[in-house]
C-alpha cells in the first residue's frame, strides 16, 4: 500500500524522467507529469500527458516512467496517458523554459499573442523558416537581429 511519501517520492522520481526529444529536459519541467497517486489497490500510478496527442514519444516516455519507477522500487507502478485536459505552452514552467533557452531553443509565447524571442540575443524579431525542425514539436526560426538560426517549441 502506497504511503504519503511513498506518492512524494514517486512524484520526484517521474518528474525527473528526461524527454527523449529533449535531453536534458524533464517531463515534469514540460509540464507532461499530471500527477501520481495511488489507485485503490495502493499501487502508484502516474499521469502523463503528451505535447501533442500524435507525439511519436508518448510510448517511450510512458516506458521511461515506468522503468525509473520500478528502478525506485515501485515494481507495480504505472503510466496513464491523459489526453484532456491537453497539454499547452502555458503548462511549461519557468525551469522548463530557462532550460530550454540553454539549450538555444525558445520556449513557445506564454500567450498566442506573444512574439517568439530569439534564445540567444532575446529580439522578438524573428521568422519562421519552417514549420518543421528536428521534431514534430519544434519550428525552425532565425533571429533576425543576430541572424543565427534556432528551434522553436510550437506554441499549443
Amino acid at each position: 500500500m502506497a504511503t504519503a511519501p511513498d506518492i512524494a517520492r514517486a512524484a520526484t522520481v517521474a518528474a525527473a524522467v528526461e524527454d527523449p526529444e529533449l535531453p536534458p529536459l524533464t517531463i515534469g519541467e514540460l509540464g507532461m507529469l499530471r500527477g501520481v497517486a495511488a489507485d485503490e489497490a495502493g499501487r502508484i500510478v502516474a499521469r502523463v500527458t503528451p505535447t501533442y496527442s500524435g507525439c511519436p514519444a508518448s510510448l517511450v516516455i510512458a516506458l521511461a516512467v515506468e522503468a525509473a519507477l520500478r528502478d525506485a522500487g515501485f515494481a507495480d507502478a504505472r503510466v496513464e496517458t491523459e489526453l484532456a485536459p491537453a497539454w499547452s505552452a502555458a503548462d511549461i514552467g519557468a525551469a522548463g523554459r530557462a532550460r530550454l533557452r540553454e539549450m538555444g531553443i525558445a520556449p513557445p509565447p506564454a500567450h498566442a499573442d506573444d512574439p517568439i524571442l530569439c534564445p540567444r540575443c532575446g529580439s522578438s524579431e524573428t521568422t519562421e523558416i519552417s514549420a518543421f525542425g528536428s521534431t514534430a514539436c519544434k519550428a525552425l526560426r532565425r533571429c533576425e537581429a543576430c541572424r543565427e538560426p534556432f528551434e522553436a517549441f510550437k506554441p499549443l
